[in-house]
């Protein structure tokens, strides 16, 4: 499932779902920014989503309560590691010191350290 690419607009719904978690069209429709999209539109989106299998529904009456099938946590997992194999040849430190050379402040870098410091501590007391 991670490996599926969601387009841009399917990502923006898919992130309205994952922040309300479970909500019906007017529920979804309601966090998008002014000029709200159609409910039709949203409703395609809704359809084309639940056939990619990211988003699930539950029917009550003629409504259906919509609800992720795929977390955030997941989906950008999978996107995040698609980028690595394709731009970084699977090299998780090839695209960290990307980012550490070009994208990051001292103090995130700092940061980062500490992370990783604290990463390496945690995976040492559990060999």
């Amino acid at each position: 499932m991670e490996s599926k690419e969601l387009t841009k607009a399917e990502e923006e719904l898919m992130q309205y779902l994952w922040k309300i978690k479970k909500g019906f069209l007017k529920d979804i429709v309601e966090q998008f920014p002014e000029p709200k999209p159609a409910n039709t539109t949203v409703s395609t989106f809704l359809r084309i989503l639940v056939n990619k299998g990211f988003v699930g529904y539950t029917t009550y009456g003629k409504a259906n309560e919509y609800y992720p099938k795929v977390t955030k946590k997941a989906y950008f997992s999978g996107r995040l590691k698609f980028l690595v194999d394709k731009f970084f040849n699977g090299s998780a430190p090839g695209f960290v010191s990307f980012f550490a050379n070009e994208q990051m402040s001292l103090s995130e870098l700092e940061e980062l350290k500490a992370f990783i410091d604290k990463k390496i501590r945690d995976l040492k007391k559990n060999e």
